[in-house]
């Protein structure tokens, strides 16, 4: 009898061991599905955010300005660095949009200026294929006007200049030249008018690209 009863009892358990295994296998391919899901869930998250970090940090650039008395006074040709954050690797081109766009209202009451400004006028001559808009300039590295010349970065407006005098051309010179500079893969500045001429020179001969 208590043999019998062994038998039932074994065979109880033989006719349950392949469901209680397969249960197993089953819960485990759920666990492991998860895991892998929450995994790649996380990858994108994780490279957004150092994305984002990156970008707000942006890259450190200087903006030279004049300096009222001394570049009024002393030297035309004298400059002086303010420190900004580009958020585009095009550091060159930002530099300049922000000399364009002057010095803060601190900086100003601490004597920064820059005439750049206020000497651009009309509608931009770069603004093709769109009717209106367009840049103030246009920055090519490699450049010296239209020909090829390693380390040297053109600049061209796109609008007409009006300049006050020889004092206010040098010294728009000097800012472009100080901020294009400060970047070790340009060694020289070529600056021309919207013509194509260059800027500043009273000559007519064109110097620059000489």
């Amino acid at each position: 009898m208590k043999g019998l009863q062994n038998n039932s009892l074994w065979s109880a358990v033989s006719s349950f061991h392949p469901k209680f295994m397969i249960l197993i296998v089953i819960s485990a391919c759920i666990l492991f599905a998860f895991i892998v899901s929450a995994y790649r869930a996380n990858v994108p998250s994780s490279v957004g955010v150092a994305s984002i970090a990156q970008a707000s940090t942006g890259y450190p650039v200087k903006v030279f300005f004049s300096r009222f008395p001394e570049s009024v006074t002393t030297n035309f040709s004298a400059v002086y660095p303010v420190e900004r954050v580009s958020p585009t690797i095009a550091v060159g081109t930002f530099a300049l949009q922000l000399l364009l766009a002057g010095p803060t209202l601190s900086e100003r009451q601490a004597g920064y200026f820059t005439e750049l400004n206020t000497m651009l006028n009309g509608p931009s001559q770069c603004s093709a294929p769109l009717p209106v808009g367009g840049p103030d300039f246009t920055l090519a590295l490699n450049k010296k006007g239209p020909v090829t010349q390693t380390g040297t970065a053109t600049v061209k407006f796109c609008r007409s200049v009006i300049s006050p005098g020889i004092g206010a051309d040098a010294r728009i010179t000097a800012e472009i030249n100080a901020t294009l500079k400060q970047f070790t893969n340009i060694k020289k500045v070529v600056i021309l008018t919207m013509d194509g001429h260059c800027f500043g020179n009273l000559s007519g001969k064109d110097l620059c690209l000489k």
